[in-house]
Order: structure tokens, then sequence, then C-alpha cells
């Protein structure tokens, strides 16, 4: 019934655009650079794909031509057949040859004439045009608007998070616009995001936390089509797993290898957790019984050798198995290809193993999607992309990242019950073929792109308007404690302001915890993850949506910082008592202060005279801490004020103790929330930018920002408009 209602149907005829890097149909350079990786596998995937249904009719693969002798003569040849319906086309975009992604903003009206003139030469025209990225979203809305023909577009990657993600690693914002052209490439997505009929993303959370900042931003048209799994590759054990060269290197690390294997896949960064899994695998002697854990972090020679936050992930992962003493129990290899991964997969589910995810956040998670092809029920972190795959497929279950206790009997539990784990691990390999498989997404993607072909489904159309200025020209920050924390009534109606303004605002959260403790405080009280994130007192910044650490801030503060000898110096003082080791850092010493210590001047003035330039902060009448000295919540806001560019005169700035002073003085607009620490603040009362809320909690903000009228601006700017 299905086929006979699939052939009454017009064959689609179906251009993928997709302007940069080397695509072939084979010997695929992947990793060859930053523009030949993940996007060119789909684009080339998704033509073949499409061009074995019966419903469409031609399907092809426009690219840029390139005539390189730097590079293989395939990618000059003009037109490449995938198969009989599906084939790749190069055509001319400007210079001849191979030219990184940046540079070809120039020329994308010259590929795209040259592709309108190729389609015109065609016997007709296409049903519909799928961009990829955004500089073929800039060819793909030109084009759709010339020839009326409905645009379909997928990012793979966002400027706007991009630009984020390179003003945490410390480039400067000159430096990403010369070498990056980030405000083009932003310009062209707000113009795709206006004319794209359909926009597919992999996740919900891809929609909420990304295209939600920008201006054209219509929900309403984007829908979510996970990417497909190649199960020719990965697929359940075959027997022949315990062979491999990479299992007998498991071997040689483990006491037990025939026991269960607790497997982590994921690179060496903080983001992915490795070392709560470890304290959650270490903590517990009943897991340590049930099952091995395997960590598979990266390729690496020598630790020593590795970029510094690998070499710190790493270095951090053996002191924890040192701490724990789990030798014989853990393995950790040092190299494996490629091709392994899947035998690792297979090598655990062989040994009725459990595959886990603890990473704070996770956009997608291929991973787990890989695993569960192979027979391998999964325990995953609940931020993110694996509550999609997991509602989906019924194959594991989710945990807080920051539970080390749960995590840990999450994963017993799914050891131990062997009816469970059949039933998880075959409701895996069936999810994976129904909503992962390649042949799963070219069904959702048609279902997606034919009622724009017939018009059978409504496209909504917004009235865009742009923001004049620069993006998020304002800011509020915020601390936790007495602020956001303390009153659920009034935190509603903050959160849904923050909402309201996210595109226009840039909201942060300063705190002295550390970021676990943050993250596991805002997960409690269902606030969402903030665009910054200043933890430590101002000793580390993290920013959204995936949490990337600003590690030159990191490299800033380190400036004659000597913890050691901070420590020493303050071992024997009265009135000091150290707090435990989850309240310290490697830039940050905190202490319970009691009244043996007239002042924390007095603890300055001490480690002056011996000669350590340090910052010491007194916060909620009980708590000390010691910082390198260029390091505060104040210089944490200031150092994001230059990354981000917005003004200080424009941000909004609420404090509530001691620790807060810095960011509340100078030309910041400061509120001190009512509390009972006012006392800490007392000498900023005569300070005119400085205004004293009456309510307390989040509506004592709420107030300064009506004292401030601080959304006047965005106001006026649509009455404008």
């Amino acid at each position: 019934m299905k086929k006979r209602s699939l052939a009454k149907k017009k064959p689609l005829y179906i251009v993928l655009i997709s302007v940069h890097g080397l695509i072939r149909g084979h010997d695929l350079e992947l990793g060859r650079d930053a523009d030949t990786g993940g996007q060119t596998k789909y684009v080339v995937e998704l033509t073949r794909a499409l061009g074995e249904r019966g419903d469409v009719e031609r399907v092809l693969l426009l690219t840029r031509r390139v005539v390189d002798s730097q590079v293989s003569p395939d990618y000059a040849e003009v037109f490449e057949p995938l198969s009989d319906k599906a084939s790749i086309v190069r055509i001319a975009c400007g210079e001849d040859k191979y030219l990184r992604k940046e540079m070809l903003w120039d020329t994308l009206e010259n590929f795209s004439d040259n592709v309108l003139a190729y389609l015109k030469s065609q016997p007709r025209m296409p049903d519909v045009l799928h961009s990829h990225y955004a500089d073929a979203g800039y060819v793909g809305s030109r084009l759709s608007h010339q020839l009326g023909i409905p645009l379909v577009h997928t990012g793979h990657s966002l400027g706007r998070n991009k630009r984020q993600q390179l003003l945490a690693s410390g480039i400067k914002r000159s430096e990403i616009e010369a070498t990056y052209c980030i405000s083009r490439r932003i310009e062209a997505e707000e113009t795709t995001l206006g004319a794209a009929d359909r926009v597919i993303t992999s996740t919900q959370q891809e929609i909420e936390q990304q295209y939600g900042l920008y201006d054209f931003y219509q929900p309403e048209r984007m829908r979510v089509i996970p990417p497909g799994t190649d199960l020719t590759q990965f697929f359940p054990p075959q027997g022949d797993e315990k062979k491999s060269p990479i299992a007998l290197a498991l071997e040689r690390q483990l006491a037990q290898p025939n026991k269960p294997m607790i497997l982590a896949l994921a690179r060496p960064d903080p983001k992915k957790n490795l070392l709560t899994l470890i304290a959650a695998y270490g903590e517990s002697p009943a897991l340590q019984q049930a099952a091995n854990l395997v960590l598979v972090a990266g390729n690496r020679d020598d630790i020593q050798e590795l970029e510094s936050v690998a070499k710190t992930v790493w270095t951090d992962i053996l002191l924890a198995i040192d701490k724990y003493d789990l030798y014989g129990k853990v393995a950790y290899p040092k190299h494996h290809k490629q091709e392994e991964v899947a035998v690792l997969y297979r090598l655990a589910a062989t040994a009725r193993g459990v595959f886990v995810n603890p990473a704070l956040t996770e956009p997608f998670g291929l991973t787990l999607i890989e695993a569960a092809a192979c027979g391998l029920p999964i325990v995953a972190t609940e931020d993110g992309g694996p509550s999609d795959i997991i509602r989906n497929c019924q194959n594991g279950h989710l945990i807080n990242p920051l539970d080390k206790a749960a995590m840990a009997a999450t994963l017993l539990q799914t050891l131990s019950d062997k009816a469970a784990w059949r039933r998880l691990a075959r409701k895996g390999i069936t999810g994976v073929r129904q909503f992962y498989a390649w042949s799963a997404h070219v069904e959702s993607y048609l279902a997606v792109v034919r009622p724009l072909v017939e018009k059978s489904e409504p496209v909504t159309r917004m009235a865009l308007r742009r923001r004049p200025g620069t993006f998020r020209e304002q800011a509020i920050f915020t601390t936790l404690d007495l602020n956001l924390i303390g009153d659920t009534a009034s935190l509603a109606p903050f959160m849904h302001t923050m909402h309201a303004h996210r595109k226009a605002i840039i909201f942060g959260i300063a705190t002295g915890r550390s970021l676990d403790d943050a993250l596991s405080t805002l997960k409690r009280y269902n606030i969402p993850q903030p665009d910054v994130l200043i933890t430590g007192q101002g000793t580390q910044i993290h920013y959204a949506p995936h949490l990337t650490e600003d590690a030159v801030w990191a490299r800033h503060i380190d400036h004659l910082w000597h913890r050691q000898a901070v420590r020493e110096l303050l071992k024997d003082v009265p009135g000091l008592t150290l707090q435990p080791q989850s309240h310290q850092s490697a830039f940050k010493l905190s202490y319970f202060i009691d009244t043996r210590v007239t002042s924390a001047n007095d603890i300055r003035q001490l480690l002056l005279r011996n000669e350590q330039a340090v910052n010491v902060i007194f916060s909620f009448g009980q708590f000390l801490d010691v910082l390198p000295q260029r390091a505060s919540k104040g210089l944490a806001l200031r150092w994001c004020a230059e990354q981000f560019g917005f003004a200080l005169e424009k941000t909004l700035v609420a404090g509530v103790t001691g620790a807060d002073a810095d960011m509340l003085r100078g030309n910041t607009l400061g509120v001190v929330v009512d509390n009972r620490h006012l006392a800490e603040l007392a000498d900023l009362a005569n300070i005119e930018k400085i205004y004293f809320s009456r309510q307390a909690y989040a509506a004592g903000i709420l107030e300064a920002m009506t004292h401030y009228q601080f959304f006047a601006d965005e106001s006026k700017a649509g009455a404008a408009a």
C-alpha cells in the first residue's frame, strides 16, 4: 500500500548546495583541514541516500570546482556520478585554486550566477534547494528568490556560537574579523534564516540555544532530523572482537579482563566530565566489583607533549586513578585507530557492559547512537541531545552528570539486571535502525521537504526586524546566592524577563561557587545556563552553549600566583580554617574565618609583607578567599566586556556581599540587593551609580531594571524600526 502511494506522487528533483571544502564521492579527505570534515561527509551521504529512493527523480550536489595542482584532479571534474540518479556537479566560483571558506565571500555572487545559468540549462528546474552552511545559505537565498523555489537550510555550525568559542580561546575580536570574516558569516546566516522555508537541525536544543540568538529566529519553520548513522560500520558483535589489537591492548591493563566493561569514549576535555566518572567508580566498591572501567580519550604518545588542556585532563585522570587505587580495574589505552571505535563498542557489548557519556553538556551525542547500533546499552547526561536519543530508542538511562552517587547507582543497576540489559540492547539496535539509520533520516527528510513542494503545509512569515547596532550591546550580571536563590516567587518573573530579552542582552552569573556546584545549583532551581558563567570568585570563566572555558583568562590570572607559598604563610594564622577540598581550586584558597581575625586587610598585609601579591575577599560574614591579584568577579566581568564588546555603561550588575564590591564599582549600573549582609557593602552607599534596592532576591534586580530604565533603549529601537 505504501509503495503504491509513493508511486502516485511526483518524484522530486532536489538540489543540494555545499560550497566549500573538498567534496568527492570516494575517499573523502576527512580532517585534511577545517573545511573538509563532517559536513562534506554528510552532504555526500545524503545525496547518495536520496538517490536510492523511488520517490526521488534526481538529486544533484552542487559544489565549487577546484583546479589546483596542490589537490587531487578529482576536484576539477565538472560532473561525477554517484549513482543512476545522484551526482556531484562542480561549478566555478571565482579563483580556480583551493581556498579556505573565509576567502570565498567575495565570490559567492559569481558562484550563484553560475549555478543559475547551469540550472536554467537543465530540462527542468529543481523542486527544492537545500543549502549547507552559511556560504551556501547565502547562495541558496539568492537562487530561491530568483527562481521562486523553496529553500531548506542546514547550518551545521553557527557564526554567533563560533565567535564566542574563538573569544574564549583568547583570539581578539579584530583578529577574528580579519581571519574568519565572522560578521559577514553572521549576516549571511541572518539572510538565510529570513529566506529559508525550513531549517533542519540535529536537536531541539540547537534550535533554542543557538538559533534562538538570531534576529530572524523562526522556530515554527525549524525541524529536528538527527543525522544518519552508517550501519555497515556500526553493528552488533560478530564473535571475533576479542582477537582485535585494541582488545589485547585493554587486556594488558586489566587484572580481570573478562568482567563487564563500562566504556567511555571522549576527547580529553574538562566538559566531558571524565573525572566525575572516575570518582563515581572509585567511590563505589560494588561498581568496581561488577565491572572494569575503560577510558578512551584520544591518542597520546607523551602526556607532557599534549596541548595544555588535554595535558591537564590526563594528569588529573592519572591522579584520580591513583587516589582511588584503581590499578588493574581501569584501562586507558594510549592509541586507537578510527576503525577500532566500533570494535570497542562491540567488545563492551560482548562483555554485557554499558556505554557512558557523563559530559556536563552534550549537543547531540553521536557516540551514543554508534554504541546503541552495536547493541550496547547507554547511560548519558541529561543535558542536551541524549534525552532525544533515549526517548526515541528506550535503550538506557539519563543521569545528572554532577551527582556521583546517582551515576554509580545507575551504572550498577544497568549492569546488574540481565533481563533489562538484554531488553535495552535489543531496543537500541532497533531504535537506531528506526530513527538514526540513513534510511530513517531520508524518510524524515522527505516528510519535511515534500509538503513544501506540494504546498500542502503553510509556511508562516514573520515580520522580520533587525536590531540596530552590534549584537547584544547590553548585559546583566548577577550573583547566585541571595539574588537568584532564596525566593522562587521572584525568580520566575526575573527569568521570564531574561527570556523575553534573550536576543538583546548578555546574561551572566558570577559566583564564588565552583563550576560543578554552580551547575548543580542552576539545575536544582531550574535556572537556564547563562551566556557567561563566572565561578570560583572570578577565577574561571565559561561561555554558553557548551561551557567553553576561557583558557586565556586562566593564563592571565596565573601571573605572580604562588598557591603553595600562600597556603604555607596562612596555615598557622589563628582564626583561619581551610574549607573542604571541594571548595578549593588551582586559583583559589578558601577559608572559614572567625572573630580572631580582625579584618581581611590583616591577611592581605601579612601576604604582601611576604611578597605575595594577591586578592583577599571577605564575604557572607564568615568566608575568606585568597585569589591571584588579577582575579576577582569584577575583573572577570570586565574581561568578558572586552571579549564580547558590550559597554560597562550598559551593564546592570547585582551584588549582595563584599565579594561583589569590585563588580559594582566603576562604570557599571550597580544594584545592591537588600539582604542581611549589607554592612559589607556599606561604603558603596554614597556612590551615585549604585542603587540600593528595597526588595530582596530577584525582585530587587527587577526593581533596579525599572530604576535604571534598563530596557528603554531596546524599546525605542523597536519603535523606530
